[in-house]
């Protein structure tokens, strides 16, 4: 069985997305619109997300009217979506729409998984569900040298530093990627 890795980028004091739910902030950081390699999980089978994630990406790279954008990011991979509404779909791209809570949702994510890494791409309410239902093994943070005044905080829940344990820290670039394990409760 793989393991759940919550990877997502972050501002300097912890924001995701801006006031506006964006990412341009993240796209105009140096290496920010082609990442190094090593900045993305590895292994990756699944990608779950958000439906504010989902589509703002929809949005952003108006991937309804040029389907094959969505290869570039999300391949021929699984992706589920978490919304309670029937959201537009890509064509030619696996994407699945699921509601309710994650732990009720895992099996049929695992399924798609097989042993590959699962990976929640955003956002962090998302992920904080997964940590939550004690569903989460990983934590990868890549710091952009970029403060912002509001926006999706990177992480919305409190976690004690007895929950994490620091596996590496290494400079990509412009980026500082932070990855942490979680431990059990």
């Amino acid at each position: 069985m793989g393991k759940v890795i919550f990877d997502t980028a972050t501002s300097l004091n912890g924001f995701i997305a801006d006031e506006d739910n964006s990412l341009d902030w993240l796209f105009a950081v140096e290496g920010g619109e082609h990442p190094d390699e090593g900045l993305f999980p590895e292994g990756v089978t699944v990608m779950v997300e958000g439906s504010t994630t989902y589509e703002w990406l929809l949005d952003a790279e108006d991937v309804l009217n040029q389907p094959e954008k969505w290869q570039g990011f999300h391949g021929d991979r699984p992706t589920f979506v978490f919304t309670s509404r029937d959201l537009p779909r890509p064509a030619g791209a696996d994407v699945r729409m699921v509601s309710g809570p994650v732990a009720d949702t895992m099996p049929e994510i695992r399924a798609a998984a097989g042993e590959g890494t699962i990976w929640v791409v955003g956002g962090g309410d998302l992920a904080g569900q997964f940590f939550d239902a004690g569903l989460l093994d990983e934590i990868a943070i890549s710091v952009a040298p970029v403060a912002l005044l509001g926006g999706a905080p990177v992480f919305p829940r409190r976690v004690e530093s007895h929950r994490l344990r620091l596996l590496s820290a290494r400079a990509f670039g412009q980026f500082a990627r932070l990855v942490y394990k979680v431990l059990p409760a």
